[in-house]
């Protein structure tokens, strides 16, 4: 796992970094960005999710890569079909963001949000918006 919205999947071609499309979770590891609040519990709510040697299925949108190399995707959870971005947007740990022409799943990512917020869930009460830093004292 690397963050809350990228992750490391093995393909027999060897393991790829793959961007989870239309979702944004806040920062934890990018290097000019401080470490923004709830990105630790997306991250974490990531790897519970799909902790390693989970079976996924994957599916592209238009473009196959961005501008870091690395795979543009939508994840199934194999076992149980679970749209990965779609949880992690409907459980508040982050914000739908959809980069044209990659909009197959923008309206139902945006409603996702929309219910997020409206029900108080994740970040939407633990914090300012997807943005915040976090304060000094790591809260």
């Amino acid at each position: 796992m690397i963050d809350g919205d990228t992750v490391d999947l093995r393909f027999a071609s060897g393991v790829e970094p793959v961007r989870l499309l239309g979702i944004d979770t806040p920062e934890t590891v990018a290097r000019t960005v401080p470490v923004q609040c709830f990105g630790a519990e997306a991250t974490d709510a990531l790897t519970a999710l799909l902790p390693p040697g989970t079976a996924v299925v994957v599916s592209r949108d238009v473009e196959a890569r961005d501008h870091y190399d690395r795979l543009l995707l939508y994840l199934y959870r194999a076992e149980d079909g679970v749209f990965v971005n779609e949880w992690m947007v409907a459980h508040g740990y982050a914000e739908a963001v959809s980069y044209a022409p990659n909009t197959t799943h923008e309206i139902a990512l945006v409603r996702a949000e929309a219910r997020a917020k409206a029900n108080g869930h994740g970040l939407w009460s633990a914090c300012d918006g997807p943005d915040q830093p976090l304060d000094p004292d790591g809260t």
